[in-house]
């Protein structure tokens, strides 16, 4: 029996370059794409300093006001004290620490899907190895054409509730 090319399994090369992206996605919109430059090592310093207090809430409150629960993953650098401190400060809700599995991908709708959704579309075609800003520039043009409709967004932030309830029955392993 011959398979059909689309059903066979395609690999992608090893990538030799990596770039770190943060973003933020809501019903009431989504924050533009911040890239780290490669040289950035992202320690609590970094993340709450930088990343969260100069970029990320100023977008967050401007799209949303106090209107939103604050959830991210349980890297090191979200867990620093300074910087629950200032989630604690900041934020009307967030969700903290203690409140998740310590490797949570399966609960941020970022990592489960919308990121999903781009590494689909970014390597449609070839990216160079070495060409950071080749891949920045797709991501960004992407990000901006709208190829991830608000409609996407907001089903994966839907499906919350539903993973939430598969990571308590799983006892927080990948489900």
């Amino acid at each position: 029996m011959k398979l059909a090319p689309k059903r066979l399994l395609q690999g992608r090369p090893t990538f030799s370059t990596s770039i770190m992206v943060s973003v933020a996605v809501s019903k009431l919109g989504c924050t533009e794409l911040f890239f780290l430059q490669p040289e950035v090592k992202v320690n609590g310093d970094y993340y709450h300093e930088v990343l969260l207090e100069e970029k990320l809430l100023p977008c967050i409150k401007e799209i949303s006001g106090d209107n939103f629960i604050f959830q991210q993953d349980s890297t090191p650098a979200h867990r620093t004290r300074d910087t629950i401190a200032l989630l604690r400060r900041e934020m009307p809700e967030f969700i903290s620490p203690n409140q998740r599995p310590p490797n949570s991908p399966d609960m941020n709708s970022v990592d489960y899907k919308i990121w999903a959704v781009m590494k689909q579309q970014v390597y449609e075609k070839r990216v160079s190895l070495n060409d950071i800003d080749e891949l920045c520039q797709r991501l960004l043009s992407l990000w901006h054409s709208k190829c991830i409709g608000q409609n996407v967004i907001d089903e994966a932030i839907d499906q919350w509730r539903a993973r939430l309830t598969a990571c308590v029955t799983s006892k927080g392993r990948s489900f």
